[in-house]
């Protein structure tokens, strides 16, 4: 979307150049009818050029008339280049969004871009485990249903928790380096222990979910394609002896 300063000043130019328009229109059609009416006398011809006339000076009039009240009007105040830039990105983020691939994409753009932003710090290491953790969560939550799905919730809420606390323990940390002997490192030693163990404890959830989903699918006899591609190669295994009885022998030569 445009700022409106912008929009206003090409407003303007539009009604400008509309009334310029218009008013070559009024002095070209009423010059006409001022030289054509004496000429050929008074009539029906006469009547539409008139008409036409008039009515271009009416739109040219009106036309002066908004242009005129529009300058009047003070211009919006120029646009904050963040403001810009962030409107610019939202454009941006809405066009890729209604891509098929559009969602996928901007997640993987997000996740990588918060990877490098808490690149060197103690949660680094945490968010990349987080990261392969609830990628491998989001490729199962699809069948994790029954007894299942609350786990599901309760991992989709850590998942945020942890997130949060993983950019406390950074941005806690960036402040440690201008005070190393403050209470800020025992806070910081504090959190760091708090997203290690939450992130153990969400790594612990996936494997469990794992097995409850690999548990949950498998069959307790053979797979129902198995069996019946073993029928079928059974089956097939007797029409070949069946043909193979039902041939003629060759006969024997006789000298």
């Amino acid at each position: 979307m445009a700022d409106e300063r912008a929009r206003h000043f090409r407003r303007l130019r539009r009604l400008r150049r509309s009334a310029r328009r218009w008013s070559v229109l009024a002095g070209g059609l009423g010059g006409a009818a001022a030289v054509l009416t004496p000429y050929a006398g008074l009539g029906l011809p006469d009547a539409a050029w008139a008409g036409a006339a008039g009515s271009a000076v009416a739109f040219a009039a009106w036309r002066w008339i908004d242009l005129r009240a529009l300058a009047a009007a003070p211009p919006p105040p120029a646009l904050d280049p963040a403001q810009a830039a962030a409107r610019s990105r939202a454009r941006l983020v809405a066009a890729v969004e209604r891509l098929p691939v559009g969602p996928g994409v901007l997640a993987e753009v997000r996740r990588v871009r918060s990877r490098l932003a808490l690149r060197g710090t103690a949660a680094g290491e945490a968010w990349a485990r987080l990261d392969r953790a609830s990628l491998t969560l989001a490729g199962m939550a699809g069948r994790l249903s029954g007894l299942a799905e609350p786990a599901v919730q309760e991992a989709t809420e850590a998942d945020h928790s942890l997130r949060e606390l993983a950019w406390r323990v950074a941005s806690i940390e960036r402040a440690l380096r201008l005070d190393r002997q403050g209470p800020l490192a025992e806070v910081h030693a504090t959190l760091t222990a708090q997203l290690e163990s939450g992130v153990d404890a969400y790594e612990r959830l996936v494997v469990a979910a794992a097995g409850y989903l690999a548990e949950d699918t498998r069959p307790a006899t053979e797979h129902p394609a198995a069996a019946r591609l073993t029928e079928a190669t059974d089956l097939l295994h007797g029409v070949a002896a069946a043909l193979a009885e039902l041939r003629p022998t060759a006969p024997l030569r006789t000298r």
